[in-house]
């Protein structure tokens, strides 16, 4: 208990058992998770497409809330948040920006894989004195070449996933060699630890337009990343189909001062396959 006789909230450091909380904002309510410490500057976690809070991968969350403040949010329209998915991935950042600020803070440190790394890039563009440091992993530019091919990808293995009765995450995240095919099996089953209060899966409206809005920012013309001073990690395997590692080298070109880890074979989901080598720097890099 605290001085005021108030019993303390366990510290909670699995994302297994982060419970799920809900926060209203504007005509939005927006399911998100919290866990690790409550001090200093909290870590949030932007999602990749079609993503729920169920998608985080423990082994990447844990390690980071072992001595950090972690924060996992549902987008507008997403698992159990409640409204509509917005059309560009501009309007994301803002309701992302408008889900932070409700929650009172000033800064952040921000961890994205895929789309959530498009969004975060628009979040420190629009509000760069928000966010201190950026994690961006299996991501992209604005404007970055064959981004809007992600598309006609995502379909693609879908059927395939659909024909063979897996996971589609197992065809877009891995390769589809040995290797692979053991980090997918091992990182589909590691998103079943949590057993109770599971979030909603996204529905395919709400799918269909997180698809759409990374196909616009693909085609737009490119964000001067230049503006962007904060410390950034970037991070990809070396044969990203569904955004192009290169894509992770130009992001390390535009971002002055940003580090680059690319992983040896692995794919989109380089950082989870690789995640006893990843999780560790990250870890450091985002250390106070």
């Amino acid at each position: 208990m605290d001085s005021t006789g108030t019993p303390h909230e366990s510290l909670v450091t699995s994302y297994a058992k982060a419970p799920t909380k809900a926060l209203t904002a504007g005509d939005t309510t927006y399911a998100y998770r919290e866990l690790g410490p409550k001090a200093g500057i909290p870590v949030v976690f932007f999602v990749h497409l079609a993503a729920t809070l169920d998608n985080w991968d423990p082994r990447i969350i844990d390690p980071i809330a072992k001595n950090r403040h972690v924060i996992t949010f549902d987008q507008p329209g997403v698992g159990a948040s409640t409204g509509q998915v917005p059309h560009s991935i501009e309007a994301m950042a803002n309701d992302a920006y408008t889900f932070i600020n409700a929650l009172g803070f000033d800064k952040i440190d921000v961890f994205s894989f895929s789309l959530g790394g498009m969004i975060a890039q628009d979040l420190a563009l629009k509000h760069p004195d928000l966010v201190r440091k950026l994690v961006l992993t299996g991501t992209g530019p604005r404007g970055g070449k064959d981004i809007d091919k992600v598309v006609a990808t995502t379909y693609w293995d879908i059927l395939r996933a659909t024909l063979t009765r897996s996971d589609p995450k197992e065809f877009l995240f891995f390769n589809r060699n040995t290797t692979g095919k053991a980090a997918a099996k091992a990182f589909i089953k590691r998103h079943q630890d949590r057993t109770v209060d599971r979030d909603k899966p996204i529905s395919t409206r709400a799918f269909q337009t997180q698809l759409k809005a990374i196909q616009a920012f693909g085609r737009s013309a490119s964000s001067d990343l230049s503006t962007l001073t904060h410390p950034a990690l970037i991070a990809n395997g070396d044969n990203d189909r569904m955004v192009p590692s290169a894509l992770s080298a130009d992001l390390h070109r535009r971002i002055k001062g940003s580090e680059l880890i690319v992983y040896p074979d692995s794919g989109h989901g380089d950082i989870f396959q690789h995640h006893a080598k990843f999780a560790p720097a990250a870890v450091e890099f985002l250390a106070n």
